[in-house]
């Protein structure tokens, strides 16, 4: 059942896992930490599928009440990552830093959702 869950958080953290692990295109340090990287982007993304399609998940999805304008918090944090971080010369910092940023704020949706309830 997806009733209660904020479909607009999980699509946060999706975002964030994918950013945060980008990564995983040019940087192996280890299997483990490879496959761990891969599950937490594939739970994400999961999760996402089944609340958007998913036959008996769709159907318990409150979409009226999952109103959180989640524009402005990824655009605060793109902003933050640009402005932010530890390497000013390196994408690969500003979109893991948008990551840590965005992530400090995913669970606001959620929140949101809970309290209208």
């Amino acid at each position: 059942s997806a009733a209660g869950i904020s479909l607009r958080t999980q699509e946060m953290y999706a975002v964030v896992f994918a950013a945060r692990y980008v990564d995983l295109l040019w940087n192996f340090s280890s299997l483990y930490n490879y496959v761990l990287k891969l599950l937490f982007i594939g739970a994400s993304a999961a999760i996402v599928y089944f609340m958007r399609f998913g036959a008996p998940q769709k159907a318990t999805y409150n979409a009226e009440e999952d109103t959180f304008p989640v524009q402005y918090l990824l655009a605060p944090c793109a902003v933050l990552g640009v402005l932010i971080n530890q390497d000013h010369t390196s994408p690969f910092e500003m979109i893991w830093a948008f990551s840590i940023y965005l992530e400090a704020v995913a669970i606001l949706p959620q929140l949101f959702l809970l309290q209208k309830q």
